[in-house]
């Protein structure tokens, strides 16, 4: 008997913006100018705060800090999507993606400068805890996406994690049992190239990261990450789909880390200069910018306006988490266990 093709699939990609601002306007999704503003102000707020965090740790004012600089688009046209009762779960690098969602950003610098009480989400927030193994946060994600469905709530759940997270057993764990149950989630790889030092090309022999959902039964498809509107559509279709009972999305936007992975590290020792310096040329703000200008969306007084407000905003952030009252150090002790071993009871004196 001859060979038979048993099934065929084909890894989409989406653009709508590309880096002069030029737009599909067929498939633009119908965002309005206080929508398209508010994006943009979002995305303005979210590289401020990461220009500031950066220098709070280099004057030793928070702790090792992950920037999300170049990331913006992805994280800010994805949380943007969500709906109100629609669960965000991240990583470590989703500051843009928690301002969005509406974390006040006085608690992610609480956080960021080690105080376990920025973690305290509020209760209007639908967003889980920092994740920071890699991958971790894939498991979690779905087994609450699993809980919604079983208690047949309308809630979808997006898992943010990054490429390098796709080599891990969680990813491939997580996606197999998401896709077996057609849990409602959206599972959104930020594909910007580095895994710390390890380049895509290095990490896996798949051509997309996109195809890997075709593998456990469901869509994937791959969006340019810096396009603001394309990674709003494609969740929001992955929304539609998953409230109608469809199952989960595998979005990978292919984006960039403008810097190094962490403050900790040092990216020009293993990246060209040439590959950021065309990299900065997609800087997802300043397409969206672009835009704006050719629709008679913005001007120098708007932009001046927004910066000024972003840069306020920030700093007024930085003044009440520095304000808050230091953390209690037995506190990291006594609240890991109800009844606390006689190890950490030891640990805990000792440092006393």
């Amino acid at each position: 008997m001859p060979k038979q093709i048993v099934k065929r699939f084909e890894v989409s990609y989406l653009k709508i913006l590309d880096e002069e601002g030029k737009c599909d306007e067929q498939l633009k999704p119908s965002l309005n100018q206080d929508q398209i503003e508010d994006m943009f102000e979002i995305m303005i707020l979210a590289r401020t705060f990461d220009e500031i965090a950066l220098r709070l740790q280099r004057e030793g004012r928070i702790g090792t800090y992950a920037s999300a600089k170049g990331q913006e688009a992805a994280q800010v046209g994805s949380a943007y999507a969500l709906g109100k009762t629609d669960w965000m779960f991240p990583g470590f690098r989703e500051n843009a993606a928690y301002i969005a969602r509406g974390l006040p950003i006085e608690m992610l610098f609480e956080y960021w400068g080690g105080d376990e009480r920025g973690s305290k989400i509020p209760e209007d927030v639908n967003a889980f805890t920092t994740a920071i193994p890699v991958g971790t946060q894939i498991l979690h994600a779905v087994g609450f996406a699993w809980g919604a469905k079983l208690r047949k709530d309308k809630k979808v759940v997006l898992a943010y994690f990054g490429d390098g997270a796709t080599s891990e057993g969680d990813f491939h764990e997580g996606l197999n049992f998401a896709g077996l149950y057609k849990v409602p989630i959206i599972f959104l790889c930020q594909n910007n190239q580095w895994a710390i030092s390890v380049p895509r090309r290095m990490q896996s022999a798949s051509e997309t990261l996109a195809q890997k959902a075709f593998g456990y039964g469901f869509e994937g498809i791959q969006v340019d990450g810096n396009d603001v509107f394309a990674v709003y559509k494609s969740t929001r279709d992955a929304l539609e789909k998953a409230y109608q009972g469809l199952g989960p999305t595998l979005i990978e936007c292919v984006t960039y880390r403008m810097a190094d992975h962490t403050t900790s590290d040092d990216a020009s020792r293993y990246r060209d200069p040439k590959e950021v310096e065309e990299w900065t040329k997609k800087d997802p703000i300043d397409r969206l910018r672009k835009y704006m200008k050719r629709v008679g969306f913005w001007s120098e007084e708007y932009e001046k306006r927004v910066q000024v407000e972003a840069d306020e905003k920030v700093r007024r952030a930085v003044e009440k988490a520095e304000l808050v009252s230091k953390p209690v150090a037995a506190d990291m002790f006594a609240w890991t266990f109800e009844t606390m071993p006689p190890r950490l009871t030891e640990e805990m004196q000792s440092l006393q």
